[in-house]
């Protein structure tokens, strides 16, 4: 795990989506010679029962690292409680155009404006399938950036009933900043329609498969607390599995002036933390224990996932701290949790 720390300064010399994609095949030729083996065993840390999954640790990988899931099994080597890859799209489309990620390291920040870049939901699928891993897989799923907004909801169906079969749970995302329109999913009347849709189709999916596989609900941390409470009655009313709280930021606040922080595009890492927090203890006090709440947002620290765990999350995922910190992360947040 030292040597992510020696060979760090030199990635970060590389463009920051060519370093992601350098990153991830070399882990993928680490993981088929056996040396991530040589990470050692994860700490203790307790097995947590959540969406009626059982999880060996409550330590996951947020979806964006993977959007393929063309590295599921050598992400999973490095310790993951579960892994959750996506986002996926009906259609293949590439995003927004180069360059779209952006580090800021003097904050241990990200800003991303890859805009569901992804091969499409067929493509991940046979991914899914070559995988050897038999772990808890979630799959989170979004609209093409063509699809009329008012026809959003066709395109998450299409999603749900082509990845049922293949995970362990769904994430629906309707809070990236970087697909035009789609943070209007997460108002009351159109979120309605979208749960209602969505809650009647697992039910369908749930006696074809003779298998319930749960959906949660993926929000953004630039909401009123009027909105968070909306969304709370909705995910309730609807009986909606869990909450993913949360994805990136618009706000700048943390990284006013450093390099890069003028780029358009959602903010993650070590700035968000404060937010996503927050967003969680709203959350918690809504729901008052009604469905389990996911934690995500600026964990680069074993203390960060403490802190949203203590704000009422069930579990948390990791992503952008995993670029300044390495497969070391992992454990040390496990081991902080116990």
């Amino acid at each position: 795990m030292q040597m992510y720390t020696l060979i760090r300064p030199l990635l970060f010399r590389l463009d920051a989506e060519r370093t992601h994609h350098l990153t991830l095949n070399g882990l993928d030729t680490a993981y088929k010679l056996g040396l991530t083996r040589l990470l050692g065993k994860m700490p203790e840390c307790k097995p947590r029962q959540v969406m009626g999954l059982t999880f060996p640790n409550p330590v996951g990988l947020a979806a964006g690292l993977d959007k393929n899931g063309a590295h599921i099994d050598a992400l999973a080597s490095l310790g993951f409680g579960f892994i959750e890859v996506g986002t996926v799209t009906p259609r293949p489309q590439p995003g927004n155009p180069l360059p779209r990620l952006f580090r800021i390291p003097e904050a241990q920040g990200i800003i991303n404006r890859f805009g569901f870049n992804n091969e499409g939901v067929d493509a991940l699928i046979a991914n899914v399938e070559r995988a050897e891993y038999r772990g808890i897989l979630g799959i989170n799923i979004g609209k093409n950036f063509d699809t009329p907004i008012e026809r959003a909801t066709e395109d998450y169906l299409i999603c749900l009933r082509k990845v049922y079969a293949h995970a362990s749970y769904v994430t629906v995302n309707i809070s990236s900043p970087n697909t035009k329109n789609l943070r209007q999913l997460q108002d009351k009347e159109a979120l309605e329609g979208l749960l209602s849709a969505l809650k009647q189709a697992q039910a369908e999916l749930a006696d074809q498969h003779d298998k319930y596989v749960p959906i949660a609900l993926k929000i953004a941390p630039d909401l009123e607390p009027e909105q968070i409470r909306e969304i709370a009655e909705l995910l309730v009313a609807h009986r909606l599995d869990a909450v993913i709280a949360t994805n990136t930021t618009l706000s700048r606040e943390g990284v006013e002036g450093l390099p890069n922080a003028a780029e358009t595009g959602g903010l993650s890492g070590a700035p968000v933390r404060e937010k996503s927090t927050a967003v969680i203890r709203q959350l918690a006090t809504a729901l008052d224990g009604a469905l389990p709440i996911i934690g995500v947002g600026g964990i680069v620290q074993g203390r960060d996932a403490v802190e949203k765990i203590d704000a009422g999350a069930s579990l948390v995922q990791l992503y952008s701290g995993l670029i300044y910190r390495g497969p070391a992360l992992i454990k040390e947040a496990c081991a902080a949790l116990g």
